[in-house]
């Protein structure tokens, strides 16, 4: 690297120092010619390709500020959203690439994000997946709910909720097969004579048998 004072090309490493974090070096050199020293941090190529195709640095500020917005009025602390930008770039690292796109990174954000708080998650999610009626809301928290069942363990509350809606269920199902021995009882016949009207059938059988005797005396 040439030296930032006297422009020399050739230097010297009297020192070298890997970061914190694992993610930079940082080393101490000195010029050949005016013996000047300076420092340099060399880091891994990662960079992030935008929708509109610019291409930048991956950067854990930014991740931390867009995550930041959905962590409003929540119980979320700055150590935990640093934390995951570092959980985001290392799962993001660890796929072998040196570009990603940015949908990748907000779906990487998700699950780390879903497990540090479930209403910021549906806030980011909201945004990221692009929810355009109730029916999209519906659907990403049924399938928090569904998860949290599954991760339930067997003696907290929702696990003996569910288990004993599902006795209640089966108990039901044996009362019935037992009452009726496991058959649908038949329905019953509606034997009921039907009664006729005989008001006006009657009084025609009377006329008509009155109707000769009327015509003799007609006739008389």
């Amino acid at each position: 690297m040439h030296c930032p004072f006297c422009h020399n090309p050739d230097s010297r490493v009297v020192d070298t120092r890997i970061a914190d974090d694992g993610a930079s070096i940082r080393r101490r050199r000195a010029c050949t010619v005016c013996k000047k020293r300076f420092t340099t941090l060399e880091t891994s190529t990662f960079q992030v390709v935008k929708r509109s195709g610019v291409v930048e640095s991956f950067s854990r500020n930014k991740v931390v500020s867009g995550v930041k917005k959905a962590c409003q009025g929540r119980p979320v602390t700055d150590d935990q959203l640093a934390l995951l930008a570092q959980q985001v770039e290392e799962k993001l690292r660890s796929s072998g690439v040196s570009n990603v796109s940015s949908d990748e990174v907000g779906k990487a954000i998700l699950p780390f994000l879903r497990d540090l708080d479930e209403i910021a998650y549906l806030r980011f999610a909201s945004v990221y997946h692009a929810f355009n009626s109730l029916d999209d809301f519906e659907e990403a928290i049924d399938a928090l709910r569904s998860r949290t069942q599954d991760n339930a363990p067997q003696d907290s509350p929702e696990a003996k909720s569910s288990e004993e809606d599902a006795k209640g269920e089966t108990g039901a199902k044996k009362t019935i097969s037992k009452g009726t021995g496991g058959k649908t009882p038949p329905e019953k016949k509606n034997t009921a004579k039907r009664t006729t009207p005989s008001t006006g059938t009657s009084k025609r059988r009377r006329s008509t048998k009155a109707k000769p005797q009327a015509e003799t005396l007609l006739d008389a």
